[in-house]
């Protein structure tokens, strides 16, 4: 439903006449950025998955992934609909609980003979069918809304050591631990990046967080140069191209690199990537940005982050007018979603530019993953909630 107010028109708001503006339920550009990445990651999880399924690894028909691929679409949008219809009210009821449940999941995935092992790492957990779980996307998303409600309920106390500060870092503490016990770095440097970004927004003292800052970039580097295997990975992405490396732990990123030099301009075409035909690993996932670059070129990619620096826009715009509201946790979440994205964004874009080292991340709503994409979904359904109660707001209504 829609009503008249007054007021100047803005995204998602069309004016009907100087003095009179017809306000919406929902964000018209956003919905439309978000529609359209989703739709967009369809077509290239298809074109990038398109010989895999068909080769050796898989033996599977041609369309193997992007029939799973819409299958795990669909779930996402159908949970990410129950997701916008819950009240921000009942979210920040359910904060504990869902943390709880995420924390409990990344020690479940850990059991020797529950959690599945590949490659040495227990990240997934088997729920059948040829389905996993990956908890780490359970925690992505409980983590927004967990420090969004520690932050309001110790508002307080946040400029405060034991009572405000001390509490959510142990809660960070412990569901990092947890993960690089998987071991998962990728999905720590969110999370932390996620809960350290809400701590800071929600009014923590600066001495604290610079304090968290410099542990946790001195313990990211220890554990770097503590473990022989990520450091050859560092070492690789300083040269991928060493006799010792490139056949290595620098092939992803060097096949990666010469996906996006075939690109240059204006790319090969859709469909025409070399580097997917069994060449450049989990091309359909992790290194998705380098097969854009090679069919869609420069310009592909170009677009790509362009419409994500969009959606990542909106998210701060909708939850600084949420905060304005007196609506902190509705804010937060907002805020946190925006940073949730934008961080993998990031990473994802950084390790297949060559700009970061080699980390296995997905770009949100493109690459092909069925607890990834559902998560994303799950966060793009809390941040159109907010939207939709602040707009309700607007209007003289109540959410």
């Amino acid at each position: 439903m829609a009503a008249t107010v007054p007021g100047r028109s803005s995204s998602g708001i069309n004016a009907v006449r100087p003095g009179r503006t017809r306000m919406l339920n929902y964000d018209v550009g956003l919905v439309v950025a978000i529609s359209a990445v989703v739709l967009f990651g369809l077509v290239m999880v298809y074109s990038a998955s398109v010989a895999l399924a068909d080769g050796p690894r898989f033996e599977f028909g041609r369309q193997y992934f992007l029939i799973r691929h819409t299958v795990f679409l669909t779930a996402g949008l159908l949970i990410g609909a129950f997701v916008f219809s819950l009240s921000m009210a009942t979210w920040q009821r359910l904060a504990m609980p869902l943390f709880l449940g995420a924390l409990g999941l990344l020690v479940i995935v850990l059991i020797p003979g529950i959690g599945r092992e590949v490659n040495g790492a227990y990240r997934w957990l088997p729920l059948g069918f040829g389905i996993n779980l990956q908890p780490s996307e359970v925690m992505k998303f409980a983590a927004v809304v967990y420090a969004a409600d520690y932050t309001v309920r110790k508002q307080e106390h946040m400029q405060t050591f034991f009572k405000g500060f001390l509490p959510l870092a142990f809660a960070m503490g412990a569901a990092g631990v947890l993960l690089l016990l998987e071991p998962d770095l990728g999905a720590f440097v969110v999370i932390v990046a996620i809960m350290m970004g809400i701590m800071f927004l929600g009014g923590v003292s600066g001495r604290l967080f610079g304090g968290l800052t410099v542990l946790m970039v001195s313990v990211f580097l220890l554990l770097i140069w503590t473990s022989p295997w990520r450091r050859a990975r560092l070492f690789a992405y300083l040269d991928p191209w060493h006799e010792d490396y490139v056949l290595g732990k620098g092939y992803q990123l060097s096949h990666s690199l010469i996906a996006l030099g075939r690109g240059e301009w204006t790319g090969v075409g859709l469909g025409g990537s070399v580097e997917k035909l069994h060449y450049l690993p989990e091309a359909h996932t992790d290194f998705i940005l380098a097969v854009i670059g090679e069919e869609l070129g420069f310009v592909g990619v170009l677009c790509v982050m362009l419409v994500f620096a969009f959606i990542v826009r909106r998210a701060f715009e909708i939850g600084r007018q949420a905060i304005a509201m007196d609506r902190t946790f509705s804010g937060l979440i907002a805020m946190g979603v925006a940073l949730w994205i934008g961080v993998q964004c990031f990473i994802h874009m950084g390790v297949c530019l060559g700009l970061l080292p080699t980390k296995g991340l997905t770009l949100p709503l493109v690459s092909y993953g069925g607890s990834g994409l559902i998560a994303n979904l799950c966060a793009v359904g809390l941040l159109l909630r907010v939207d939709f109660e602040n707009r309700v707001l607007m209007r003289g209504g109540r959410p």
